[in-house]
C-alpha cells in the first residue's frame, strides 16, 4: 500500500490501513521523555552563576533578576501550565529542595518584565545540523484560544458568544524538527500573508518551502523567491487553479506543479514533490498543544508574544533530550 496523501480519499480514508512504524532508538528516546520532566536540567552551574542581573548604567533602580531567572520562571509556568503567583511558588521549591542560596522572582516582576523579554533562540547552536545546511521549511497555522473571565462565563451560563482567539503560526525545521519560526497574529489574518515574516526568523539560507493549499498565491512565491530565489515552493495549487499566461514559454513552478498533477494526478504529485513532509508541522502543532496547551494565558499582547516565545524555547529544548529514529513497517 503506497503513503497516503494528506487530504486526499477524504470519504474512504477508513478503508485503508494506517502506516506502522518502528523506533530503532527507543532506550535512548525513553531516557529523554523521562529527562524532559525532570526540575534539575532547568539549572546548571552557568545559570546559577548569572542568576543575578548585571548592574546597570543608565538612570533607574538597578534589577535584581537577570533575563534567565526570568526565563526559567516563565518556562516552568509555560511546561506546568501554571499562573504567575503558582510559578513562583514552584521556582521557590525547587531552588529551596536543591539548596540554593537564590532570590525567586516574585509574580509583580514576572507580569512586568514579560512583555519586555528577549527569549533567546536555540538556533544555531544545534550540533546535529550544520549552520550551513539548508533548511526546509515546513509551514502551518492553528488556532490558540484566550483565556479568561468569559470562558467561565461561557462554560457556566452555557451561552453562545463566540470566543476569541489567535492564530499561531509555525515555521518547522524539516530535518531536526526543531520550530525555526513562529507568529501569533489575530483570527483574521491570512496564512499567505505570513510566509514573509516566517522566513525573515529563519537564519541561513532555505532550501524548499511546504504549505498546504492557504499558501498557494502568488505573494508567498514571491516572497520566497525575493528572500531564497533558490528555494522550492511546494504547495499544492486549488483545484480550480489555471496556469499562468507564459506558461508555454517560461513556466514557473506554479505551472509545474500544475503539469505534474495533470500528467500523473495529485497523489503522484505529492510523492514526487515531498509534500508528505508537511506532516511534521502538523505533528509540532500537535506536540505544542499536548505540552503547552490550546490557549494563551496572558492577557496583553506584548506577554502573549513572549509567550509563545518561551513556549518554542522550551519545545526545542525538550527536542534536543532526544529525537526518535523511527523506519516504516507497513
Amino acid at each position: 500500500m503506497p503513503a497516503l496523501p494528506f487530504k486526499l480519499n477524504q470519504d474512504r480514508r477508513y478503508r485503508i490501513p494506517r502506516q506502522t512504524h518502528r523506533v530503532t532508538n527507543w532506550r535512548e528516546y525513553d531516557a529523554s521523555l523521562r529527562r524532559r520532566g525532570s526540575l534539575t536540567v532547568w539549572f546548571t552551574d552557568e545559570a546559577i552563576e548569572s542568576w543575578a542581573a548585571e548592574p546597570r548604567t543608565t538612570p533607574g533602580g538597578q534589577p535584581w533578576y537577570s533575563a534567565l531567572a526570568i526565563l526559567t520562571a516563565l518556562t516552568l509556568r509555560a511546561v506546568f501550565r501554571l499562573a504567575y503567583r503558582q510559578a513562583e511558588g514552584l521556582l521557590g521549591s525547587v531552588v529551596g529542595l536543591l539548596g540554593l542560596s537564590l532570590r525567586v522572582p516574585d509574580h509583580t516582576p514576572l507580569s512586568r518584565r514579560a512583555a519586555t523579554l528577549d527569549v533567546p533562540r536555540p538556533w544555531p547552536g544545534a550540533s546535529d545540523r550544520p549552520d550551513a545546511e539548508p533548511v526546509h521549511l515546513l509551514v502551518d497555522s492553528t488556532g490558540l484560544r484566550l483565556c479568561g473571565a468569559g470562558e467561565w462565563l461561557t462554560e457556566r451560563h452555557d451561552t453562545r458568544t463566540r470566543r476569541s482567539w489567535r492564530k499561531l503560526h509555525l515555521g518547522v525545521d524539516a530535518d531536526t524538527g526543531r520550530i525555526v519560526a513562529a507568529a501569533l497574529t489575530g483570527r483574521e489574518a491570512d496564512d499567505g500573508a505570513q510566509a514573509g515574516p516566517l522566513l525573515d526568523q529563519v537564519e541561513g539560507s532555505v532550501a524548499a518551502f511546504v504549505g498546504d493549499g492557504g499558501y498557494d498565491q502568488d505573494s508567498v512565491y514571491a516572497a520566497v523567491a525575493q528572500r531564497h530565489p533558490d528555494a522550492v515552493v511546494i504547495v499544492p495549487p486549488r483545484s480550480t487553479a489555471v496556469p499562468s499566461a507564459t506558461a508555454a514559454t517560461a513556466p514557473n513552478q506554479r505551472d509545474r506543479h500544475l503539469r505534474c498533477i495533470a500528467a500523473h494526478g495529485r497523489r503522484e504529485w505529492q510523492r514526487r514533490s515531498g509534500y508528505g513532509r508537511r506532516s511534521r508541522a502538523e505533528a509540532a502543532i500537535g506536540r505544542w498543544k499536548r505540552v503547552i496547551g490550546d490557549g494563551l494565558r496572558s492577557r496583553k499582547d506584548e506577554r502573549r508574544a513572549t509567550e509563545v516565545a518561551v513556549a518554542v524555547h522550551s519545545l526545542n529544548r525538550m527536542l534536543e533530550l532526544g529525537r526518535p529514529t523511527y523506519v516504516r513497517v507497513v
